[in-house]
């Protein structure tokens, strides 16, 4: 059985983006997918990425028409200026973390929740009442907003380093178990193709 290491920040645009295509295609292929957030901007400070508040402008320009014209390519909405961005991705990140541990729910509705709360729906995903709706709505218990944050640290630290060792750079990023790399949403569409044998 294949299986996709999926290394992701919650505060992602692109991860946003993304919508539940990585999870389709797994269902597909019937492929397994480990949930890892991370802290993105300090992912660029490890491999020498730049955070977009700190990019050339003309950067930061293509960046807002890009991120434009693929949110109506998908269908789905996006606030260009979030009320909540940038703000702390960890407590959501430990609810993924706890949840992946936990079980019993739908790990892609919860992670896509928070992105589209984020960035179609001007929430702070930093709060507990957001973080307690988005586990409940995706099938989990919210009391794991309360359990399991020394572990869920451990883990949100343990995969920026994975992702520092194993490669990666940005996110949303992809990698199989046979170590082929997919960076961007952009890519799904690759990462299907590969698992289908036939990239």
């Amino acid at each position: 059985m294949a299986h996709i290491d999926y290394f992701f920040s919650t505060l992602s645009p692109y991860a946003y983006l993304a919508g539940t295509r990585l999870e389709d295609v797994a269902a597909k292929h019937g492929a397994t997918i480990t949930y890892k957030p991370l802290d993105v901007v300090a992912l660029f400070g490890r491999t020498g990425g730049t955070p977009p508040k700190e990019r050339h402008p003309s950067r930061q320009q293509l960046r807002a028409q890009e991120l434009t014209r693929q949110s109506k390519k998908l269908g789905l909405p996006l606030n260009l200026q979030p009320a909540f961005w940038p703000t702390n991705g960890a407590p959501s990140s430990y609810a993924i973390i706890a949840a992946q541990n936990a079980g019993g729910g739908d790990l892609g509705k919860l992670a896509h929740g928070f992105l589209r709360a984020v960035w179609a729906e001007d929430k702070d995903i930093a709060q507990d009442d957001v973080v307690r709706a988005m586990l409940a709505d995706a099938g989990f218990d919210p009391a794991l907003a309360d359990s399991g944050l020394l572990s869920g640290a451990e883990a949100y630290a343990a995969n920026l380093e994975e992702a520092a060792l194993r490669g990666v750079f940005g996110a949303p990023f992809y990698i199989t178990d046979n170590d082929q790399r997919f960076w961007g949403q952009d890519r799904i569409g690759d990462l299907d193709l590969h698992l289908a044998g036939k990239l």
